[in-house]
């Protein structure tokens, strides 16, 4: 049984978001998104300090779907070095985890 596996990537919009977020889950490669507003987001890139409004999508999906998912929002992500992080779901209940590795077969 493959592990479960919540995946975050940022958009400037929420338009953005939306758009990857409808395309992955439609393609199953994710069994859902959860789009949230408000991040502010502070970092360096190419020397300058940036400080930025975002959003945060964070999607769930199974490992055995993750490369697919990655390759998937690295193509589609309009930032040239977008965050895209994947983190192990050590527990769920038992009805969610069956549900979404049912959502993310192909």
């Amino acid at each position: 049984m493959p592990a479960l596996v919540q995946v975050q990537t940022t958009f400037a919009s929420h338009d953005d978001a939306a758009k990857v977020a409808r395309e992955v889950v439609q393609a199953r490669l994710a069994a859902c998104a959860q789009i949230l507003p408000g991040v502010h987001s502070i970092y360096i890139w190419e020397d300058q300090l940036h400080q930025e409004s975002e959003v945060l999508l964070l999607l769930k999906t199974t490992e055995s779907t993750w490369p697919d998912l990655r390759d998937r929002l690295a193509k589609l992500h309009p930032y040239d070095t977008p965050e895209i992080i994947a983190t192990t779901i050590s527990h769920a209940s038992f009805e969610y985890a069956a549900w979404l590795r049912e959502s993310c077969r192909r």
